[in-house]
């Protein structure tokens, strides 16, 4: 019987999103891929560091069972395949079941998200991440600097989102940027009875949520909603995910207020947002990535 994705959850990432190798990737851009390919060789035999998402994958892998595999994470990477097999050493070091991967060598690995059926793409390659979001996959460049996941909830995964341009299309965001606050809340007043769109992370957020529902009650998803929306605008975010029928397990209407002492508190495995102000307030704190996705990131530079 050939073996099949459907119905798992599919992690697709990329070797600098899951391990450390920005000591190796400098090399790569002060010289070229050829020394950085010897260098990885000459490494072969010492297991890369953690990296920005490890905490992330590991806990998603944790959701597997010997006859029960819910979750694949699949490594898709523009690395060379003689640096790949350092990547599927260090997964093997660490316990991390991780079998499938593919190395295109500098050409953009994203075009092979589709037969994947990618529930999520993480990437530090932002032009990556823009051509899977464009092509309908969940996906956030992972700032490889970002603090790591705290280790004080082995037992969850928890993964934070911003609201508008993620969860949720950017329809209101178009009106706060084009007409201002006011406008901004008394739109969303107005319309609090209708669902807004569907955002890029939407299909994640069912994917995790069919997960949860499905898990073994040995790890389990808690997930929050962060936005910089306030009362009045909170009404139609929480209406939207309850016509969605997902319940999150924490909401903070923050009215414009940094995120990032707020997520510090949560301490999340992973944080989404489409604005990277907030990513570099989150990413001082928990690991965090961008959603090169909606108005705010259309003036922004392609790479």
């Amino acid at each position: 019987m050939a073996s099949t994705l459907d119905g798992k959850l599919v992690v697709a990432i990329s070797s600098r999103a899951l391990f450390d190798f920005e000591e190796e990737n400098q090399v790569f851009e002060q010289n070229d891929d050829r020394a950085y390919m010897d260098l990885q060789l000459q490494r072969l035999e010492q297991p890369a560091p953690p990296g920005v998402a490890f905490s992330l994958v590991k806990k998603l892998l944790a959701f597997n069972r010997p006859a029960d595999a819910k979750v694949e994470v699949v490594i898709l990477s523009r690395n060379d395949p003689v640096s790949g097999m350092r990547v599927f050493r260090s997964a093997q070091h660490y316990g991390l079941d991780i079998q499938r991967g593919s190395f295109t060598r500098g050409q953009p690995p994203w075009r092979y998200l589709k037969p994947l059926n990618a529930n999520l793409f993480l990437s530090a390659h932002l032009s990556d991440v823009r051509a899977a979001l464009d092509a309908g996959v969940p996906a956030a460049q992972v700032y490889p600097h970002s603090a790591h996941a705290s280790e004080a909830h082995p037992h969850e995964v928890r993964i934070a989102f911003d609201g508008d341009a993620v969860l949720f299309s950017d329809e209101a965001e178009q009106v706060f940027q084009s007409q201002g606050l006011n406008a901004f809340q008394q739109h969303e007043k107005d319309h609090a009875a209708q669902p807004l769109s569907d955002g890029p992370f939407k299909p994640l957020l069912v994917a995790l949520h069919r997960l949860q529902n499905e898990a073994t009650p040995a790890i389990r998803i808690r997930t929050a909603l962060v936005t910089a929306r306030s009362a009045p605008a909170h009404e139609r975010a929480i209406r939207t995910l309850m016509q969605w029928n997902i319940q999150v397990d924490e909401a903070m209407f923050l009215g414009g207020l940094p995120k990032g002492e707020f997520l510090r508190e949560f301490e999340p495995d992973f944080f989404f947002d489409d604005q990277t102000r907030h990513i570099e307030s989150a990413a001082r704190h928990v690991p965090s990535g961008h959603v090169a996705s909606g108005v705010q990131n259309t003036l922004l530079p392609k790479e």
